[in-house]
């Protein structure tokens, strides 16, 4: 265990700085400044001797989170990178995107601020790509089966990962051009430069991984014929299906769903040329929806050259601190100031849409009204209208579920309730030797969520092709979130 006394010795929790607003917002590279080695090893110390640990419910990945801090305390960082890869393929990923659910379940957070659990798992990654101790593993003997994945975001990249270390000979398929789902075009630079996810490629590839980009199954392949060539087929498609929002003035020009807009930014920041690309040079912004995705809209059009941006979002504001209906080790929803917030614009809370204003066809002004609750409901207040000026809307609602109707048809899987694929307890569907993971079969969700599921779903198609599997299961299809209190 790291210094049984850390916590005692190093009370403050100290994280890693953000780059100053006036210069970051000039350019697309990540916001953090790197982490300094000696205040990651202090903070690594404040890990307790806690008997239990939580951190370890915490996190789907089951990441052995004592562990790896004590060996970063100790400054042993190759061995701290391999019990951390032991749990988790991209801790890369993890460590700049995950909300950290496990800082949630600290024990030292009951009464202390908790360990920086995140920002030492990155610099354990980052200073092992910089020691060049992250290496292909190649198998040892093939198998001779073969497995199609179909989606490479972090949920296919690990089950790809799993399953080509085992001996499977694997294909990742992806629609668009380049390889890495939504962690490609969906997540801003500022957040996760795609080098991450350009070397982590190069290992797959080195390990016998083979990826073929720009193929879209259903169109340009069918599912059964997919099927057809490949011994087991894993869909991890993710749930990418946009909430709408049916109102008057929906189809005036200049209201996008926010993936649309971060996928071109994402493209144009990788130097593609891009026709009619959306813009937010000198608009005037409103984005609908308070989460990740808003904020990720936010830090585009800031970097783009908005002129106002109006973050909106139909619930209270959240409590700054953990509320009673939310007590430890459960994960609780606060009021959170993502990079993005601090560099620009406003954010208004109990902000129902009423409908988009618009002239000519065009998008003028979003009408809100203040949010009243009645019998458990959410109503926009009679007599509270106001217009807010907007030349660019940019809905950021969330998700429903895959876009499934083309495997569906080809290939006769079924979905649940949820719009989900369903699958059984081995993360099969109804059609043979078609397994789900990730947020396909279990809607939107968290990337630690997507590569557990990955990982347990390889082991599970590795069982099927061999019969036995030595792969971890991390998690069950019907896991969720827990809490000692639930």
């Amino acid at each position: 265990m790291a210094d049984p006394r850390g916590f005692l010795k190093t009370t403050q929790r100290e994280t890693a700085a953000r780059r100053p607003v006036a210069v970051r917002i000039m350019d697309w590279k990540e916001v953090y400044e790197r982490r300094e080695q000696g205040i990651v090893v202090n903070q690594a110390s404040r890990c307790m001797d806690c008997g239990v640990p939580f951190c370890h419910q915490g996190c789907p990945l089951g990441n052995l989170i004592p562990e790896w801090n004590d060996l970063v305390w100790r400054n042993d960082g190759k061995n701290a990178i391999e019990r951390l890869h032991a749990t988790n393929n991209f801790p890369e990923f993890t460590g700049r995107l995950c909300p950290a659910p496990c800082e949630s379940s600290c024990v030292l957070g009951i009464n202390q601020p908790a360990v920086t659990i995140k920002e030492i798992e990155v610099s354990i990654i980052d200073n092992a790509f910089d020691s060049d101790w992250v290496k292909p593993h190649a198998p040892e003997r093939l198998t001779g089966k073969t497995v199609a994945v179909v989606g490479s975001g972090p949920a296919g990249l690990a089950a790809a990962q799993q399953l080509t270390r085992a001996g499977h000979t694997v294909a990742v398929f992806e629609r668009d051009d380049r390889i890495g789902g939504l962690l490609r075009y969906g997540i801003p630079d500022f957040k996760m430069e795609k080098q991450h996810i350009d070397r982590r490629i190069e290992q797959m590839e080195a390990e016998g991984t083979r990826f073929r980009a720009g193929v879209n199954i259903g169109v340009d392949i069918t599912w059964d014929d997919l099927r057809s060539r490949y011994d087991a087929v894993l869909v991890a498609t993710g749930a990418t299906k946009p909430r709408d929002l049916a109102i008057a003035g929906r189809d005036l020009a200049g209201v996008h769903f926010a993936m649309e807009y971060l996928t071109q930014g994402n493209r144009a920041v990788a130097g593609e040329s891009i026709d009619s690309q959306i813009v937010a040079d000198g608009l005037n912004v409103v984005i609908l929806g308070g989460g990740d995705t808003g904020a990720d809209c936010l830090g585009t059009a800031t970097r783009q050259g908005a002129i106002s941006v109006t973050t909106l979002a139909i619930g209270k504001q959240p409590p700054s601190e953990r509320p009673d209906h939310q007590p430890w080790p459960s994960m609780p929803t606060l009021f959170e100031v993502a990079s993005a917030h601090e560099e620009f614009g406003e954010r208004s809370y109990l902000a129902s849409t009423i409908e988009f204003v618009g002239e000519n066809g065009k998008v003028t002004g979003v009408k809100v009204a203040e949010t009243e609750f009645v019998d458990g409901k959410r109503l926009p207040k009679q007599g509270t209208e106001r217009v807010i000026p907007a030349d660019l809307v940019l809905l950021a609602l969330g998700f429903t579920g895959i876009e499934g109707e083309l495997i569906s048809q080809q290939s006769g899987t079924e979905f649940d309730s949820r719009g989900n694929l369903s699958r059984d307890k081995n993360w099969a569907t109804n059609a043979d030797g078609v397994f789900v993971a990730g947020d396909a079969g279990r809607g939107q969700s968290l990337i630690v969520w997507a590569i557990a599921e990955g990982r347990a779903a390889a082991a599970a198609i590795d069982e099927y092709l061999e019969g036995s599997t030595v792969l971890p299961r991390p998690v069950k299809p019907t896991d969720q979130p827990i809490s000692i209190y639930s």
